[in-house]
């Protein structure tokens, strides 16, 4: 990677609701600084910088005295954004990652695409509405704003389980899993664009 420019971004959103920084190189070692004030939300992120093997450092404050609604949100649009950014023109990407990630009882399966065209198809049906202080469906909030800002295609799907913390573990694991793939660099296409359209 000494030869190639470093994929490094660092963007902060700040609304009424919530104030973020998200810093992240996606040529890192899966080390992660997290504090958005949510406890499982920080364990589950940090699932995608380790299996990304992505720095991740991510500061959020938002109005949890409401609920975690807007913090989870405004995270994934902010980590979205800076991902984007991170990539750049996509050369040499290998554009298309996917895993299939197992914990006990649950299993789901994740696939990406950086193909500049934003869409979350999600189907994981939770066994429990609350794990800790974490709500899950915040789980779909989360990843529809990543797409919305990374401009992926995005499929989730947990194929089983019956603990909640084992499924939403096992998405974010995935989900590290297939971008770690997706946002590898082809060494024998640094300087083509993954598509028969030229662009992205």
């Amino acid at each position: 990677m000494s030869s190639v420019v470093q994929r490094i971004a660092e963007v902060e959103r700040n609304t009424k609701e919530t104030q973020i920084r998200v810093r992240v190189n996606l040529d890192g070692t899966g080390e992660a600084s997290l504090h958005t004030g949510i406890g499982f939300f920080d364990h589950m992120l940090d699932q995608i910088a380790r299996h990304g093997l992505i720095d991740l450092d991510i500061d959020a404050k938002g109005d949890l005295h409401i609920d975690g609604h807007h913090t989870v949100e405004d995270v994934g649009i902010t980590l979205g954004l800076a991902v984007a950014q991170a990539i750049g023109d996509k050369k040499g990407l290998t554009r298309y990652g996917h895993a299939y990630v197992p914990l006990d009882e649950a299993l789901s399966r994740v696939v990406v695409d950086f193909s500049g065209r934003p869409g979350l198809h999600m189907h994981v049906p939770f066994k429990s509405g609350m794990v800790g202080a974490f709500d899950t469906q915040l789980t779909y909030e989360f990843f529809q704003g990543f797409v919305n800002h990374a401009l992926v295609s995005l499929h989730i799907d947990n194929l089983k389980g019956e603990n909640a913390h084992h499924q939403a573990e096992t998405v974010f694991k995935a989900f590290g899993r297939a971008l770690r793939m997706a946002m590898t660099l082809d060494q024998r296409s640094l300087d083509v664009i993954p598509s028969t359209k030229g662009s992205l």
